[in-house]
């Protein structure tokens, strides 16, 4: 079991900044990957940015240049920059682990923190 709780959420103008936060239960060094998520009011859960246990990272084609994930391993936490935020960028972003139980790995989801960008 990983438990994975968000911060950072909040409502800011088109061009402005956040910093979202994501702290698991267990140690990162233990997860196969850390990432995250965002869901648009009607529209699917899509992949916004993630790094492995290595430290190898990818980004969706929608924010690359605007977002930067970086983590702390001594704080077991993850983070997101979000930077040039767009009004097109709002929706609920979700914290997501994968962790190797041995016979499969597991999928686990933070409750989500909401972002909200004006123009």
């Amino acid at each position: 079991q990983v438990d994975l709780v968000e911060s950072g959420g909040g409502s800011v103008q088109a061009g402005g900044s956040l910093r979202l936060s994501c702290t698991a239960s267990r140690s990162i060094i233990d997860l196969v990957r850390m990432g995250w998520f965002r869901q648009a009011p009607g529209k699917q859960r899509e992949f916004v940015a993630g790094i492995t246990v290595g430290g190898a990272i990818n980004y969706a084609d929608s924010v690359k240049g605007r977002f930067t994930i970086s983590r702390d391993m001594a704080k077991n936490t993850v983070f997101l920059q979000a930077d040039s935020l767009k009004p097109e960028d709002t929706a609920i972003y979700y914290c997501h682990t994968q962790y190797d139980l041995g016979d499969y790995v597991a999928d686990y989801w933070g409750q989500g923190t909401p972002v909200t960008v004006s123009s």
